[in-house]
């Protein structure tokens, strides 16, 4: 469910599905048109958008202006078709993120058919459209599912005949998850629970998990091997933990089960192309990457960069991470799907060198050519840890996968590409 006032953005949104019916129904809240909503969410064999126009006196109680719902495709439409028998048919949740449209886009062009599910609660709808532009015909079908709707995943996930899930769908700020810690064990572990079950129903065997680092917590020891000890110390972390016990539990008791954990680093960058970047909505911006901040401050968006934290016991007082390009990060999703096993392959996904966000601003003013003014911060975002980076030597040995973009300034520059070009996002 979305609610937006713009026509203009209305009008892209409905771009999307060109030759759907659309209705235009009044919301009156406390009424039977408010248990319609749910009616809706539910019904996916309607070729139709339906617009729930609310009254200006609503309006006015800052409730939203505009319910849209829509839905991108049948489940009556005839099945989707990879390009050879070798190939699959993935179904790919949370796609419309930064994560998950990069790797539909992958998977299309190595030749997947892809099924691609999202609610557009963090997500874009304009990277949804690039990467069905991108798809060859009978091969890409976008449904709009909120993961936490378990009747409704049922169906899709029932009438899919995928082969594969890639789980990507997931709340992912950690300073957030502090603040709104049932969110997160909400969005992250009950929904994880609702695809496991939901792929249980449609006898779907074969499923990679998108994991962080976050569940390692502040390390004793770096680089963090698959061996860590894991102690996360945010509710992010703990949720995507527990969300992989899930997954360990149910392969335990199911032998047919097939998967792999990836639990990667700070994910950053955009497709080399140019066809797709990162672009969290305004309200999110506070919570979201610094390389996001530092291409608003480049950009004149905000004044400066504010850096969090000043006093970690780093060797210039800024926590140090592990970044991994976007681009990386989805060849190793790829690359595993060949390597599933039972119990769950678990792969740390990242460079195995740590930078910290100074070096990082540093690199984002070379790149830019902007002077950004900084901010500094004494006090860390809540939930931070001090340093963490991967030792990839597991992941490089079993499935022969190291990352292309390791240096900081190559891997931005993609980034800063795309937000070039697309100031105000998709």
């Amino acid at each position: 469910m979305l609610a937006f006032e713009d026509p203009a953005f209305r009008n892209i949104l409905l771009g999307l599905n060109a030759n759907r019916e659309v209705n235009y129904r009044p919301f009156i809240p406390g009424t039977k048109r408010e248990a319609a909503l749910e009616e809706d969410a539910d019904r996916f064999q309607t070729r139709q958008t339906t617009l729930y126009m609310v009254p200006p006196t609503v309006r006015r109680r800052a409730v939203a202006v505009l319910f849209i719902y829509t839905y991108s495709t049948t489940l009556s439409e005839s099945p989707l078709t990879p390009s050879s028998p070798q190939h699959l048919h993935v179904l790919v949740t949370g796609c419309a993120g930064f994560v998950g449209s990069h790797a539909s886009l992958r998977l299309l062009e190595d030749g997947h058919a892809v099924t691609c599910v999202d609610n557009f609660s963090r997500g874009n709808i304009g990277a949804v459209r690039v990467v069905k532009n991108a798809a060859a015909p009978g091969r890409f079908r976008f449904v709009e599912l909120d993961l936490g709707n378990y009747r409704a995943v049922e169906e899709v996930f029932d009438n899919s005949n995928a082969d594969l899930v890639m789980h990507f769908a997931a709340v992912a700020y950690v300073g957030e998850s502090v603040a709104n810690p049932v969110q997160y064990y909400d969005n992250i572990t009950s929904n994880t629970i609702n695809v496991i079950k939901a792929m249980k129903a449609a006898s779907i065997n074969k499923l990679i998990y998108s994991s962080t680092c976050a569940t390692y917590g502040n390390p004793d020891k770096l680089p963090i091997t698959e061996q860590t000890p894991t102690h996360p110390i945010n509710p992010y972390g703990k949720a995507k933990l527990a969300a992989e016990q899930v997954v360990r539990d149910y392969a335990a008791s199911t032998p047919q089960f097939t998967a792999a954990v990836l639990r990667y680093f700070n994910v950053y960058g955009a497709d080399p192309a140019g066809r797709l970047g990162e672009f969290p909505r305004p309200e999110l911006r506070a919570q979201g990457r610094i390389s996001g901040a530092c291409f608003d401050a480049a950009l004149g968006e905000i004044p400066s960069l504010t850096v969090y934290g000043t006093q970690f016991p780093t060797p210039d007082g800024t926590c140090i991470r592990d970044y991994i390009h976007v681009t990386d990060l989805v060849d190793a999703h790829v690359t595993v799907t060949a390597h599933l096993r039972n119990p769950p392959a678990l792969y740390n996904v990242g460079t195995g060198r740590g930078y910290s966000v100074k070096q990082f601003v540093d690199t984002c003013r070379k790149v830019t050519g902007v002077d950004i003014a900084v901010v500094e911060q004494a006090l860390p975002r809540a939930g931070d840890y001090a340093e963490v980076f991967a030792d990839t030597s597991l992941i490089r040995r079993e499935l022969n996968w190291t990352a292309r973009f390791v240096d900081l300034s190559e891997g931005m520059a993609t980034a800063w590409k795309w937000r070039k070009e697309h100031p105000h996002g998709y």
